[in-house]
């Protein structure tokens, strides 16, 4: 094996699944941003608030087919890579693994739902919190056993979905006028998040409440937990921890992009032909495009980066993506922060007003800060400031934060 072909060294390992964070984290806020900007109708049905032609058609089909799911079950991956990590870790200096994964996933919970009702509906803190509660039973079994039981988790929303189709017709459109808002309750979305942050908070309980009551437990703990099962086999197998081949990893981006290419640019073109209708890609065949060709992009996705890090490429970019990740969950909330700020009508007012188009600038001008931001954070402090708060509450004690001159 040629030492460009050769597996990360065991210090670099951690360094790899970093970039890889730090990439996910990034991307995601590609989807985020229009569930900051726009009304929550236009992130499942684009054509119901704003332009959707030329430029913002073009923004919104790339974000769908590239980044739309793709991103989450990246970070979801890693997530549940991460349960296994910290785990055999603390078994290795003979540590309780128990009590210190209930609890530092209790306080994430806890950070979540705060996030989630007092800052943004759209967190995804809640799901990983509960859905490690569970799983961290399931972390001992073998890789293809995780593999399997977590394409039967991935199923069971296809499956919920699916079973709709079977209903009877006035049942469907009872369902589908979930998906369908409204032009008073566009308006009053509209009005409540471009008023004070009181107006904002008593609109955002019942979203949040529908995304903790009815999408938690019909869709995202089921894909969220599949995901994080199938990182942990990854994990295990060396694959996020960049301890295979080099023609692995290229393998895995071109099987990855082979099958995951088509069916996102199915399911862009068959949702724009049906005229984005609920019926169809949210409760219909329309779904399982993305749903699936979503997997497979994250997976080439990791056989790309995996192997930028194994090549030694773009030094300086991965060193930056690298301390985004380790400050993954500070810089997750400081994307809603901003982007809250930058929209919502306690801060500039922008809520509405932004195009897709106008939306991608604001994400690169994020990018840029928080690439910039997280290394020279870290060059002074241990972690992150909500990562020592997190560990410190983990621990009930205070942990050391300045690194040592």
């Amino acid at each position: 094996m040629t030492a460009l072909a050769a597996p990360v060294r065991a210090r670099d390992r951690i360094e790899s699944i970093d970039v890889l964070r730090g990439f996910a984290l990034l991307g995601i806020l590609l989807m985020n941003i229009q569930s900051y900007a726009l009304v929550e109708a236009a992130y499942f049905d684009p054509s119901q608030y704003g332009d959707l032609t030329g430029t913002n058609w073009w923004v919104w089909a790339l974000s769908h087919a590239f980044a739309d799911m793709k991103f989450m079950a990246l970070f979801s991956m890693l997530f549940g890579a991460g349960i296994v990590l910290v785990t055999q870790t603390r078994q290795a200096k003979c540590l309780p693994t128990l009590a210190h994964h209930y609890s530092r996933n209790f306080w994430l919970l806890v950070f979540g739902l705060i996030h989630a009702y007092l800052i943004w509906y759209g967190d995804i803190l809640v799901t990983y919190a509960l859905a490690a509660f569970v799983l961290y039973w399931l972390r001992n079994l073998r890789a293809l056993r995780l593999f399997i039981l977590g394409t039967v988790l991935l199923s069971i929303p296809l499956l919920i979905n699916l079973s709709l189709t079977l209903a009877p017709p006035e049942v469907l459109k009872e369902v589908a006028a979930d998906f369908a808002y409204t032009m008073e309750e566009i308006t009053a979305e509209l009005t409540a998040y471009r008023g004070s942050w009181s107006e904002a908070f008593a609109y955002r309980i019942p979203a949040t409440l529908d995304m903790h009551l009815a999408a938690l437990p019909g869709f995202l703990f089921w894909r969220a937990g599949g995901l994080m099962l199938i990182g942990m086999g990854l994990f295990k197998t060396g694959v996020l921890a960049g301890r295979c081949s080099a023609r692995f990893y290229m393998k895995l981006a071109i099987a990855g992009l082979a099958v995951g290419l088509p069916l996102v640019t199915l399911s862009t073109l068959k949702l724009t032909e049906h005229g984005y209708d609920p019926l169809f890609g949210q409760l219909g065949m329309g779904i399982i495009y993305n749903y699936i060709g979503s997997i497979a992009i994250a997976l080439a996705y990791i056989g790309v980066v995996m192997r930028l890090v194994q090549g030694k490429w773009l030094p300086g970019l991965q060193k930056r993506l690298a301390a985004v990740g380790r400050t993954a969950f500070t810089n997750y909330i400081m994307q809603s922060l901003i982007c809250t700020f930058l929209f919502y009508g306690f801060g500039i007012g922008l809520f509405g007003y932004v195009q897709r188009w106008e939306q991608v600038l604001i994400v690169i001008a994020v990018w840029t800060l928080q690439i910039i931001i997280a290394p020279l954070w870290l060059a002074r402090f241990r972690f992150g400031p909500l990562e020592w708060l997190w560990r410190s509450l983990t621990y009930m004690r205070l942990q050391p934060m300045r690194r040592k001159t």
